[in-house]
């Protein structure tokens, strides 16, 4: 049987479960994956620009928040979906140059994010770090951040098997959070829905998952100077975090955290 998408990208499917030395028949809900693709169009031909495979809802913001994050949004440019086919996404844009010759012409998976942009070598040739303005933060107030953002996870709760992302002010104000399969596109999401505040400066990113190097690189190139991460960071999350003026905070749950870098912001961390 096919699964038919349901609400927040969500499916339902027959399965069977062993329970108790017992099996029984019900359904059950999944979280949905679907491959995303943007084509660019040039005077003289049509690119494939890059293939993501994501959680369909908010694909506008998913798109422009991948733009933001491989340094290839526009200035000037329309973004619009396929008339037939909801998977196909169409850019339009004088620059179409320079987007065709950064063209990654790949799939990213939803459990990998690192999209082409591959050292911080790399991320130093395009992006700057993200200004930070604001005061310190209390080391309370991160470490209940994932909670909050757990609240906001309704797709989570249904099926167990999508990431979060959401945006605060640095005082700790709820601005937007989504949901996908893959980690990096919760993230582009919430980043593409924030796109007209960009850079988010003083903004807190938090997210569900581990740190890997692509959840900080997303936060540099969207000038976002926290990040708080219910899981561990990894060595090279850590050094492009150190190497940006980034604040990176893993394990962030239950009262605690543990400050990767950055740990001047964070009021007590020197306690």
């Amino acid at each position: 049987m096919d699964a038919q998408p349901g609400a927040q990208g969500v499916a339902h499917l027959p399965v069977r479960l062993y329970r108790n030395e017992r099996w029984a028949h019900r359904e059950d809900a999944v979280a949905v994956e679907e491959p995303l693709e943007l084509r660019l169009h040039t005077p003289n031909r049509e690119l494939p620009l890059g293939v993501l495979m994501r959680t369909p809802g908010h694909d506008h913001e998913l798109l422009l928040g991948w733009l933001v994050s491989e340094g290839l949004l526009p200035q000037e440019f329309t973004l619009g979906v396929d008339p037939e086919n909801a998977n196909v996404w169409h850019l339009h844009t004088p620059e179409h140059e320079r987007l065709a010759a950064g063209a990654r012409l790949a799939v990213s998976s939803s459990a990998c994010g690192v999209c082409g942009s591959g050292s911080v070598e790399q991320l130093l040739s395009r992006a700057s770090g993200p200004l930070w303005t604001a005061g310190l933060i209390s080391a309370a107030l991160l470490a209940g951040l994932p909670e909050r953002l757990r609240e906001t996870q309704a797709g989570f709760r249904d099926t167990g098997g999508m990431h979060g992302a959401a945006l605060f002010t640095w005082a700790g104000t709820f601005l937007c959070s989504r949901e996908d399969v893959g980690r990096h596109n919760a993230v582009d999401k919430v980043v593409g829905a924030r796109r007209p505040g960009l850079p988010l400066t003083d903004h807190v990113l938090v997210v569900s998952s581990r740190a890997g190097f692509e959840i900080v690189q997303k936060a540099v190139t969207a000038g976002i100077g926290m990040v708080v991460a219910v899981g561990a960071a990894t060595s090279l999350a850590v050094d492009t975090a150190a190497v940006f003026g980034v604040t990176l905070c893993g394990f962030t749950r239950e009262g605690r955290l543990t400050v990767y870098s950055g740990e001047d912001r964070v009021r007590g961390a020197a306690d």
